[in-house]
């Protein structure tokens, strides 16, 4: 029988299995016999390798939960010294939680569903709201499966989440190093961890989940690579949209200013994305019936408004500009036919021609297509019409630095009377702007596409 089973610790907590072994550690199950229910000890001994820094890590594991009150995290109940069979030490008596961890459930060969993804990772990020809001804050540092419970399937829901483990081990023994949860400022001693920390080791905890794999198993360049091509993949494939998958690129960027800055903040990224792709029909290329549509991959972003073919407002307009310019037309052939033509004539024809070959444009004006395309080395916005292209703009990608939506506003016209500008998209590439007023994008669109623009090319939300 394992050492320690049914002694009682404190004169009150007897053990009843050991749920956890480390170096210096135990973790134990135990029944208290005041109340007759199921708690959880954690004990740390004084061995060999015992320093001082253990027992401060371990005495602001207790404090921190002393001073937290939130459903999904483990209350503090005790703490004392005891003498055991393995030796002298310290005892943190916590309420127990009957889940288990995320670890466990993918060993047991357990996988996850997009839904089930978001459905973990909104809870999880509403527990780190409470704890990064906490006066002092409360930086976990340490998020991976092995610390996250998970309850039993309910209906639609995953399973309640819970978030244990808050010894706030800083050093890159503790594990997270090996399996690649801690984010990159955590081996800088010099670096000071921030909240953006703990989203990091959500977002790879996420990757863990949707691939099955640790992340230390998945390609890396200067992130965790968990959506190469086909071509390249060293993994089991995913089904992630694309939505879900930019959300948490931004989760494991390397540079912290590059993260969502705070729980709520990811969490409304989460949400909106979440939105997006359940609404992702609306944007979808196959769907000819919509008014935008959007097509993208990890290294093409391409948006299109189609031909808006014939409709009321537009055949007045079509009608004076085939009058106009068959009335010129007329004037030049008779002023030929009875040899009254001169330059002088042509050049006082000249406003009326150039005005034809503008209404010639409200003709064809039916059959355009309007296109901004981003690709992995420039963005250009065109015109096309009768499988021709013209070009008017284009800019390196990685000149691309913010993307924003212009209210409405109003320009005075030659009369002096003001005109409304509607509100429309713009994204700056330095100094040149590309705008999709031309689109007709309703508010709820424009705010739609400038989120998943801003995603997807990984730019920082305006503040």
């Amino acid at each position: 029988m394992e050492i320690l089973v049914n002694q009682i610790l404190g004169d009150r907590y007897q053990i009843q299995s050991i749920l956890g072994r480390q170096t210096d550690r135990r973790t134990f199950l135990a029944r208290d016999l005041q109340t007759e229910r199921s708690v959880v000890l954690k004990l740390l001994l004084f061995e060999s390798d015992f320093t001082w820094d253990d027992l401060k890590r371990f005495d602001r594991e207790a404090e921190v939960l002393k001073s937290l009150d939130f459903p999904t995290i483990p209350q503090y109940l005790d703490y004392f010294d005891a003498d055991t069979e393995l030796g002298t030490g310290f005892v943190l008596v916590q309420t127990y939680i009957e889940a288990r961890s995320l670890q466990n459930w993918l060993d047991a060969g357990r996988t996850f569903s997009e839904e089930e993804l978001i459905s973990i990772a909104t809870q999880l990020l509403t527990i780190f709201d409470h704890l990064h809001n906490h006066q002092p804050a409360v930086i976990h540092r340490d998020i991976k499966p092995s610390n996250i419970l998970l309850g039993d399937r309910s209906g639609n829901n995953p399973g309640q989440v819970y978030l244990v483990d808050f010894g706030l081990l800083k050093t890159a023994t503790n594990g997270s190093s090996i399996t690649g949860y801690m984010p990159p400022e955590q081996f800088d001693e010099h670096t000071i961890i921030t909240p953006a920390s703990d989203l990091y080791a959500l977002g790879a905890t996420i990757i863990c989940l949707a691939t099955g794999k640790q992340p230390s198993e998945l390609p890396s360049r200067d992130r965790i690579d968990f959506v190469d091509p086909p071509s390249k993949r060293l993994h089991q494939p995913i089904n992630l949209s694309p939505h879900m998958a930019r959300w948490l690129q931004s989760m494991i960027a390397a540079s912290i200013d590059s993260r969502p800055k705070s729980a709520s903040q990811a969490l409304l990224a989460l949400s909106t994305q979440n939105q997006n792709r359940e609404n992702t029909l609306k944007f979808d290329s196959r769907n000819v019936g919509y008014k935008i549509r959007v097509w993208n991959t990890s290294q093409v972003l391409d948006i299109s408004l189609p031909p808006r073919g014939f409709h009321s407002s537009i055949i007045f307009a079509i009608g004076f500009a085939i009058m106009w310019n068959l009335n010129v037309l007329s004037i030049l052939f008779s002023m030929l036919r009875s040899g009254t033509f001169s330059w002088m004539m042509l050049l006082f024809m000249i406003p009326f021609l150039a005005f034809g070959l503008w209404t010639i444009l409200i003709i064809f004006a039916p059959f355009v297509t309007r296109r901004l395309r981003i690709d992995e080395s420039k963005i250009s916005l065109s015109l096309e019409i009768f499988g021709l292209s013209f070009t008017s703009q284009m800019a390196a990608r990685q000149h691309i630095d913010r993307v924003e939506i212009t209210p409405l506003s109003y320009k005075k016209d030659s009369d002096g009377d003001l005109m409304p500008i509607p509100p429309h998209l713009n994204i700056w590439a330095g100094k040149k702007k590309f705008s999709l007023i031309d689109f007709n994008l309703t508010e709820s669109e424009q705010e739609a596409l400038a989120y998943d623009l801003i995603q997807w090319l990984n730019l920082s939300p305006p503040c």
